[in-house]
C-alpha cells in the first residue's frame, strides 16, 4: 500500500485528490495539510511513503517544503502538483529534490502514474 500526504493550500483540491485517489486499490490518503510547513510537520509524524506537493501556496511553498521534507526525512518521496506546467517550473520542482513534476491540468492518469513509478523507483511495495 502506497501511503500519501497531500499538501495543497486550497480545500476543494485536496479533497478531488482524497476521492480519485480513494478509487486506487494501492493507494491510502493518511493525511492531508494546507501549507508546507504544516506539511513538514505531518510528515514527521505519519512517515508517508510519498507528498503530493502543490508547488504554489502561502506560508512555506512547495519548493521549499521538498527541500526540506528531503532534508528532514530523506526516505520520504515528493510528487510536486503545479499549474504552471513549464520547464523552468519542472527544472525547480526536481532540483528540490521531488521525484516528480505533474501538471495539475493533464489528466489524473499522468498522476496516478507518476505515483507508481516513484513508488517503484524507491521500493515502495505496492499491493498488486
Amino acid at each position: 500500500m502506497i501511503r500519501l500526504l497531500l499538501v495543497d493550500d486550497l480545500a476543494v483540491v485536496r479533497s478531488g485528490l482524497r476521492m480519485r485517489l480513494a478509487l486506487e486499490h494501492d493507494m491510502k490518503v493518511i493525511g492531508e495539510a494546507d501549507d508546507g510547513a504544516m506539511a513538514l510537520d505531518l510528515a514527521r509524524e505519519l512517515r508517508p511513503d510519498i507528498v503530493l506537493m502543490d508547488a504554489e501556496m502561502p506560508r512555506m511553498d512547495g519548493i521549499a517544503a521538498t527541500i526540506a521534507l528531503r532534508t528532514a526525512i530523506p526516505q520520504v518521496i515528493v510528487v510536486v502538483l503545479g499549474l504552471n506546467d513549464d520547464k523552468a517550473s519542472r527544472e525547480r520542482a526536481l532540483a528540490a529534490g521531488a521525484a516528480a513534476f505533474v501538471s495539475k491540468r493533464t489528466a489524473d492518469t499522468a498522476l496516478i502514474g507518476a505515483i507508481r513509478r516513484a513508488a517503484i523507483e524507491h521500493s515502495i511495495a505496492a499491493a498488486a
